[in-house]
């Protein structure tokens, strides 16, 4: 696991690169990398990479090259089927200086060229210049485990694993992109391939992209969702091959040269992962879980049970406000980019924590958004008999729960209501992936005049409608989960876990999102996703007797914090600062009228607006940090390795 950066001089300007340049994009990742470092500076290009050692710990240094020096490669990520893949390139005579992945991926471009891509099972973002055309590869994994970004200026392509380490390169002026803004604030992250910044953007999933000698840039998808086909087999066959396709896939994420453990929440994912880990780890398991004091948003007591039905060496920590306001200023370094997934703070303490034991972590990741395992897919069930009922009828009943009283505890009855009902407004297949956004499409009330002078009028949800545009043809089940793969999975968990757990030089693998797992998964019907309202069936049919009792078939919690109780006490002072009505009035980009009557409204109990407050407040603490000294450095708090 590693950071990777670099750039290429173009036109008038495509000489040989500056390494003052290198070196500062290169320090503001060594979070990612605290185990060595290294660089190419080869013709107009410069690579650069830290590396987190994980394979061939002594050897696996980059850039690697191939045999003649024409070609070379930076890589972050790890390809799982890679020595299943090295047999087969030395049989056509490609030589190995390393055990690495990394080396694999090289040689089997110089042999496929860029349908290589297809080959490779895992995690990774890499770059490859080809001295023969003065060529640049950039490729990213299926899933967007790994991220990459990058921006074109008048003189230079400009890539890098984070954002902060593009803005260390002179080429760079960060400019908030207002229209990502408007999407940040109904998402609550900024979707691919837009970043909160004028452009700069993210390489998509599934995608590679090639640097051309003469500047130009082509875009690819190689890979993306398959959707569900007709099934002949018989359900106990589909179970068998769910259990061989997830042991493989444990299994192959077991392979490392350094420690590992496990996430454990105690939900069926991460416990289905713990599993096959005891089965087959060679030694005891470290599984790790982070607590609340509050009890509706504690799962510790189920970890502990699964921990010790499976005889996991067990480790646990409790987070409380006191912690997410020590947090907030390392937060605030780790996310370049704004992310309102609360979320953040328990996996950024989970990492931190669970580094001082190991390097490698894996997690189950990946699991609700392809099996259909959270509420809103039970909603979209329900949703879709509503449907049936009288427009007015449902007016009355949106009404109705709006004059509930509010409730602060987690995923209580009357905020699901409220977001059930006031969701129908929108499309089907659309509609679950709403009822987790923020603030609606129009922003007219939130923003002031002047950003809302600097839309372009590109609506918020057009992320969704790219998305949808390309399985038009599809099921509203399939469409559902495409979405939320491609949203909330990509652009929010994949983000979140990837820099909490960076900034910490710990290593996360997700066996649900290895690429057999995926497609096999996406192929089958929903009904074996969704029966019913009961969720994630053919997970909990295989793991229901594996587990202890009642673990198969807990309701989800999730992995928030108390959000709506702490700005009513502990963080109170932190919202009323951060969301000051003279401040945001000086900044000029949200309307304080607006905001202080959402403050006040949730400080007396009329509404829940945890959701919007701490959208808000995620912004200005990044804005705080990237716009008002926007200089890059490096984050400098990993805990327990040897960075």
């Amino acid at each position: 696991m590693c950071g990777i950066c670099g750039f290429v001089n173009l036109g008038d300007r495509a000489t040989a690169p500056d390494p003052a340049i290198l070196e500062a994009m290169k320090a503001c990742i060594v979070h990612r990398g605290p185990d060595g470092q290294g660089s190419a500076l080869l013709d107009s290009a410069a690579l650069g990479m830290r590396r987190l050692a994980i394979i061939d710990v002594e050897g696996g240094g980059q850039p690697i090259y191939n045999e003649t020096g024409e070609l070379a490669i930076v890589f972050n990520g790890e390809v799982y089927n890679f020595p299943s893949l090295r047999p087969g390139l030395e049989e056509k005579g490609h030589v190995f200086a390393t055990r690495t992945d990394t080396e694999v991926i090289l040689h089997l471009y110089e042999d496929q060229g860029k349908g290589c891509l297809q080959a490779l099972n895992g995690m990774f973002a890499f770059a490859i210049w080809d001295r023969r055309r003065q060529e640049l590869f950039l490729a990213r994994d299926r899933m967007g485990k790994k991220p990459l970004y990058y921006a074109v200026t008048p003189g230079s392509f400009v890539f890098a694993s984070e954002l902060k380490s593009l803005l260390a390169h002179p080429d760079i002026r960060p400019e908030i992109d207002f229209d990502a803004l408007n999407q940040y604030l109904t998402y609550e992250y900024v979707p691919a391939p837009r970043t909160i910044f004028k452009g700069v953007y993210k390489l998509p999933a599934g995608h590679c992209l090639t640097l051309h000698s003469d500047g130009h840039i082509s875009v690819r998808r190689y890979w993306d969702i398959p959707a569900s086909l007709p099934i002949q087999e018989d359900e106990e066959e589909i179970l068998a091959r769910f259990d061989d396709l997830l042991r493989e896939s444990v299994r192959l994420r077991l392979i490392s040269d350094v420690p590992l453990g496990l996430f454990l929440s105690g939900g069926i994912d991460s416990s289905t992962v713990a599993y096959y880990m005891a089965q087959l780890n060679n030694g005891p398991v470290h599984s790790f879980s982070i607590g609340f004091e509050d009890p509706s948003f504690d799962e510790s007591a189920h970890a502990r049970a699964v921990a010790s039905h499976l005889g996991l060496d067990h480790h646990e920590e409790i987070l409380d406000a006191r912690q997410v306001c020590e947090l907030l200023p390392q937060v605030a370094d780790i996310l370049d980019e704004p992310l309102a997934d609360a979320s953040i703070f328990p996996t950024y303490l989970l990492s931190r924590f669970t580094r001082q034991h190991v390097t490698v972590a894996l997690g189950g990741d990946g699991g609700d958004e392809l099996l259909m395992g959270y509420e809103t897919f039970q909603a979209h069930r329900l949703a879709q008999r509503l449907e049936i009922l009288p427009r007015p009828l449902l007016g009355l009943m949106r009404r109705a729960v709006n004059l509930l009283p509010t409730s602060l505890d987690n995923m209580s009855f009357d905020f699901r209501a409220k977001r059930l009902l006031n969701g129908m407004a929108y499309p089907g297949e659309i509609r679950p992936l709403m009822w987790i956004t923020t603030f609606p499409p129009d922003k007219s009330s939130l923003l002031s005049s002047e950003a809302l002078s600097q839309l372009h009028g590109a609506d918020a949800l057009a992320p969704s409608h790219d998305h949808l545009r390309r399985v038009s043809d599809r099921s509203v089940d399939d469409k559902v989960i495409y979405l939320y793969v491609k949203h909330y999975l990509q652009d929010d968990i994949l983000v979140k876990v990837d820099r909490a757990s960076m900034a910490t030089s710990l290593e996360v693998r997700a066996p649900f999102l290895d690429v057999n797992v995926v497609e096999f998964l996406c192929s089958l019907p929903a009904r074996y996703k969704l029966r019913g309202l009961s969720r994630k069936y053919l997970l909990r049919r295989l793991m229901r007797n594996r587990l202890p009792p009642g673990i198969a078939d807990r309701p989800k919690k999730g992995f928030g914090i108390p959000l709506a109780k702490w700005f009513r006490s502990e963080l109170r002072e932190l919202l009323l600062e951060t969301l000051d009505p003279q401040r945001l009035d000086r900044e000029g980009i949200f309307n304080p009228s607006y905001v202080s009557r959402l403050m006040e409204d949730h400080f007396a109990g009329r509404r829940d607006y945890r959701l919007e407050l701490w959208t808000l407040t995620m912004f200005q603490i990044w804005k705080d940090r990237w716009l008002a000294r926007p200089t890059p450095v490096a984050v400098s708090h990993a805990g327990g390795g040897s960075g």
